[in-house]
């Protein structure tokens, strides 16, 4: 089956996503061990997969060794099997598949699947992205939001909105159900990759909280922060981060 880079990318995400859902569906198994199962039947097809449609390539992901060989590589898929694994055990829909492609460290294409709502989100297939209302939303985690992000969404008015996983947050404000996501309590690249490439074809404005670039397929793969948001909000966010620093 060839398929383009984009279309692998959907492919894999809703692939994984039907997985997760079936083996939830099982019924079967505790909270616990779910999710541990969920990200194991998840990573074992995606990996295979990979590797079989694109053998020249790089690959990280969140629940395989990582081989460093990788670093030296220009093409590296980014994937997290499960994005929000206690989201996905409790049968709640703020969950996420995520694939990407780094080029040379960038985001250059992914797609986010969320299964619970049947949606896979492309960055090479954008829809548009609705307009932002007069007081603004701001997805916030449900159990650790960030100080910066708290601080930011009284500083401006803006509405926190709990959710679970990243690439949901993300996905919120492509589909217009939020208006920034900014996050300052560490992450890893496959936490956020995917998300940000779809994020990106979808023209929005995506950056560290200092306003400097993301860079993927670095050696230490932890990421400190992240903003995602429209771009006409981005000038206005980075800087009362800049003030609360």
């Amino acid at each position: 089956m060839a398929l383009d880079d984009g279309d692998l990318a959907a492919h894999l995400a809703d692939c994984a996503g039907k997985l997760l859902l079936d083996v939830r569906a099982s019924g079967l198994l505790s909270l616990k061990a779910l999710g541990k199962a969920g990200d194991a039947t998840a990573n074992q097809f995606l990996i295979h997969a990979i590797r079989e449609q694109r053998p020249d390539d790089g690959l990280l992901s969140e629940e395989e060794k990582d081989n460093k060989v990788r670093c030296g590589m220009s093409r590296v898929w980014i994937v997290d099997p499960v994005d929000g694994t206690r989201e996905y055990g409790e049968s709640r829909t703020d969950w996420a598949v995520h694939i990407a492609l780094a080029i040379d460290g960038e985001p250059v294409l992914g797609a986010v699947a969320l299964p619970g709502l049947g949606v896979v989100m492309r960055s090479d297939e954008p829809v548009p992205v609705p307009p932002a209302p007069a007081k603004l939303r701001m997805v916030v985690s449900r159990t650790r939001p960030a100080r910066e992000a708290t601080e930011v969404a009284e500083r401006i008015g803006a509405e926190l909105v709990p959710m679970g996983s990243a690439g949901a947050k993300a996905m919120a404000v492509i589909r217009g159900e939020a208006d920034i996501y900014l996050h300052s309590g560490g992450q890893y690249e496959w936490d956020s990759c995917a998300p940000v490439a779809v994020a990106l074809g979808h023209g929005l404005h995506c950056s560290r909280i200092d306003g400097s670039p993301l860079v993927y397929n670095c050696p230490d793969v932890y990421m400190p922060d992240l903003l995602i948001c429209r771009k006409e909000h981005a000038a206005m966010v980075l800087e009362l981060v800049k003030e609360l620093a």
